[in-house]
């Protein structure tokens, strides 16, 4: 599961020292930084964000009054020098209330209570096998999009974003091909590449090491060829 993490605050040193910190991280994604508490307000309405990093004391808007005006705010950790507005951090539901200058363990202590309680949130009920779903839900252009499984001919990973191909249009979302390849159903989706997992039912054509989709093309691995031509044309 990518957890999407959102930074905010007024000093560019605490924003880099924070970002340095989550890049020691697997399946954290930085989805912004910004020192505009307005900025913030922007992303927060349009993107999804499961954990907020907010700093309190900023200009035009205090990161409490900020978390006070977003409906339906993220799990939120606040990141300030001072100590007195501990009390109403908590109030509004703070995950955590880290006091500057903090050191890379206690963030550490943060994220995991943070994390812990979005994997608690975000379980999902498995289905019986009748009623499985045949589609991924996905945030496009800030809209949430469903994607039906027959839909899709392939998809193709662009660092932390992915690209997904469909016979009705092509969808790009924030996403790591990790977590793609671990949601798409085994029994349907294969990859074929670092930067490729593709449908099993659409793949018809193979020239030499491409695929051929419709008006698309792309490679396989050299390395698992055989294995890959086994799983889709045997």
């Amino acid at each position: 599961m990518s957890v999407k993490v959102l930074l905010v605050d007024d000093e560019y040193l605490a924003l880099n020292l924070m970002e340095e910190y989550i890049k020691q991280l697997e399946d954290f994604i930085i989805v912004d930084k910004v020192k505009q508490p307005l900025k913030a307000i922007e992303i927060l309405q349009n993107q999804e964000i499961d954990i907020l990093f907010l700093d309190i004391q900023m200009p035009l808007l205090s990161g409490t009054n900020l978390l006070k005006v977003i409906k339906n705010p993220p799990l939120t950790i606040f990141t300030t020098a001072y100590t007195e507005f501990a009390v109403e951090a908590f109030e509004l539901n703070a995950v955590d209330y880290l006091v500057k200058p903090f050191s890379f363990e206690r963030f550490l202590q943060s994220i995991q209570k943070a994390k812990k309680l979005l994997e608690t949130s975000k379980k999902e009920i498995i289905l019986p096998e009748t009623e499985k779903k045949d589609y991924i839900s996905v945030k496009v252009d800030g809209k949430i999009r469903k994607i039906y499984f027959d839909d899709i001919l392939f998809v193709e990973g662009l660092k932390e974003y992915v690209k997904i191909i469909c016979s009705s249009g092509v969808y790009v979302t924030l996403e790591r091909m990790k977590n793609m390849e671990e949601t798409l159903p085994q029994s349907e989706f294969v990859r074929v590449h670092k930067s490729y997992i593709v449908s099993k039912k659409s793949a018809l054509v193979l020239n030499g090491n491409m695929l051929e989709f419709e008006k698309y093309q792309i490679p396989i691995s050299r390395e698992r060829r055989e294995e890959i031509i086994k799983g889709l044309f045997d």
